[in-house]
């Protein structure tokens, strides 16, 4: 199960390499409280968050998963749960989608 550790690095990671990416324009703008919060999370530079804090970075990352068209039980069958690997996952399960023809 993905804990909030996982969903901070991924979400930290997240905002670092892809927040001036046009195509995440929308998302970086509108997390613009879970995202740098989570990066500091990941990194080290706060101990723990708030509950709010949490709900937060919860959120951020189920926004995330959501806009990626993934579930979080998903997620949780990664062989790592980090941003490579979610974002590689996402990407085959939309080609793998619109390779199967509609029955």
């Amino acid at each position: 199960m993905a804990t909030l550790a996982d969903k901070a690095g991924i979400l930290g990671q997240l905002w670092i390499e892809f927040r001036e990416d046009p195509d995440f324009k929308n998302f970086v703008e509108y997390n613009d409280i879970g995202l740098p919060m989570a990066y500091m999370m990941a990194q080290g530079l706060v101990k723990e968050a708030t509950p709010l804090g949490e709900q937060y970075i919860e959120e951020t990352f189920d926004m995330l998963i959501g806009l990626l068209k993934v579930e979080e039980e998903e997620v949780d069958e990664l062989e790592e749960i980090e941003l490579g690997f979610l974002l590689q996952f996402a990407f085959n399960k939309k080609k793998t989608s619109e390779d199967t023809p509609d029955l």
